[in-house]
C-alpha cells in the first residue's frame, strides 16, 4: 500500500521474483504500471488487506497508515503488517500496539535504500517486531533488500533508522556548507571533492578509535582536546563570516563546543567527544 517510487519499486521487485501482489493506492492511476506488470488491482483496502497474510506498507508517515487502515480495520485480524514507512520510535511502537489491538501482528522496517536500490544486493532493511513473525516472512522480505533484524523491541528498526538519517542529513549540511565556503573563493565544488573526500575516508577509523571509549564513558585528551576544537570552529565560523556565507551552522556547533568547555562540564582538556555528554542533556 503506498505507490510512490518506493512502493512502486517494491512491488515490482516481487512481481519480479514471481510473486502474486496486489496493490492499493488511494490515487488508483499509479497502480496502472504495476499491473501491467501482472500486480492485481485491490479496489478498496478491504480488498488489498484480504489478499494476503503479508502487508506490505510504503508510506509517508504513521499517521498515514492511521488514514489508510483506520477504515478497515476490521480486515486487519491475521495480517502481518510490515511498516517501511519513516517515523520515530515511540510512534513505531504506538502503531505496533495499535495493530495488536486489531489482531494484527506488526513489524517496523527501516530501509536504507534509495527506490533504485530496490532488488538489488549492497543493502539492507532494519526490522524490529516478534522474532517468529519475521523469521516466518524473512524470504519474501529479502526480495526486497538484505533483512537485518535488531529486536523485539517495534522501536528500534525505526531508532537504526533515524540514527542513520541523524548522521546522514548532518554530514550533507556541513558538505554542502564547506561548499558554500569554497564557492565564496572561486573555488568549485569539483575541485574541493578530493580534499572533501579525503576528510569524509578518514572518518572510519576516526570511529572505530573512539566508539570502546566512549561506551565506557571515558574522553582523555591524549589525542585531541576539546579546548583545540572551540579554537578550530570558531575559525571556521570567523571564515564564513569573512566570506559572507551564511554562519548559523558553525555558529550552532561552535555553541555546543563551548557548552562543553563551560566550567559545569569541565570537558575543556578532554577530548571533543566528551561533547556526548553535552547532547545527551538538553538546553534550559
Amino acid at each position: 500500500m503506498g505507490l510512490g517510487p518506493m512502493g512502486r519499486a517494491m512491488a515490482s521487485a516481487f512481481l519480479g521474483k514471481g510473486y502474486r501482489v496486489a496493490v492499493w493506492n488511494r490515487t488508483a492511476g499509479k497502480a496502472d504500471e504495476l499491473v501491467d506488470e501482472g500486480a492485481d488491482r485491490a479496489a478498496t483496502v478491504h480488498g488489498a488487506l484480504a489478499a494476503s497474510e503479508l502487508v506490505i506498507l510504503s508510506l509517508t508517515d504513521h499517521h498515514a497508515m492511521y488514514d489508510v487502515l483506520e477504515s478497515a480495520t476490521e480486515a486487519l485480524s491475521g495480517r502481518v503488517l510490515v511498516n517501511l514507512s519513516s517515523d520515530t520510535p515511540e510512534s513505531a511502537r504506538r502503531a505496533a500496539r495499535w495493530a495488536s489491538g486489531h489482531g494484527a501482528r506488526y513489524l517496523t522496517g527501516g530501509v536504507q535504500a534509495s527506490p533504485p536500490g530496490i532488488g538489488q544486493s549492497g543493502v539492507s532493511t532494519f526490522y524490529s517486531g516478534p522474532k517468529e513473525v519475521f523469521d516466518a516472512h524473512r524470504e519474501a522480505l529479502e526480495v526486497l533488500t538484505g533483512a537485518d533484524y535488531r529486536g523485539e523491541d517495534p522501536g528500534l528498526a525505526a531508532l537504526y533508522y533515524q540514527v542513520g538519517m541523524d548522521l546522514f542529513w548532518t554530514t550533507v549540511l556541513g558538505w554542502l556548507h564547506a561548499l558554500a565556503l569554497a564557492d565564496a573563493h572561486g573555488v568549485s565544488a569539483e575541485e574541493i571533492l578530493p580534499s572533501a573526500s579525503s576528510v569524509l575516508s578518514g572518518m572510519p577509523d576516526f570511529l572505530t578509535f573512539y566508539t570502546q571509549r566512549i561506551d565506557a564513558g571515558e574522553y582523555p585528551g591524549d589525542i585531541e582536546r576539546l579546548a583545540m576544537g572551540v579554537a578550530s570552529v570558531d575559525h571556521v565560523l570567523q571564515t564564513a563570516k569573512d566570506a559572507g556565507v551564511d554562519p548559523s551552522l558553525p555558529t550552532a556547533v561552535l555553541e555546543i563546543f563551548r557548552r562543553g568547555t563551560a566550567a559545569a562540564a569541565g570537558h575543556a582538556d578532554d577530548s571533543a567527544t566528551s561533547l556526548i555528554e553535552v547532547l545527551k542533556r538538553p538546553t534550559a
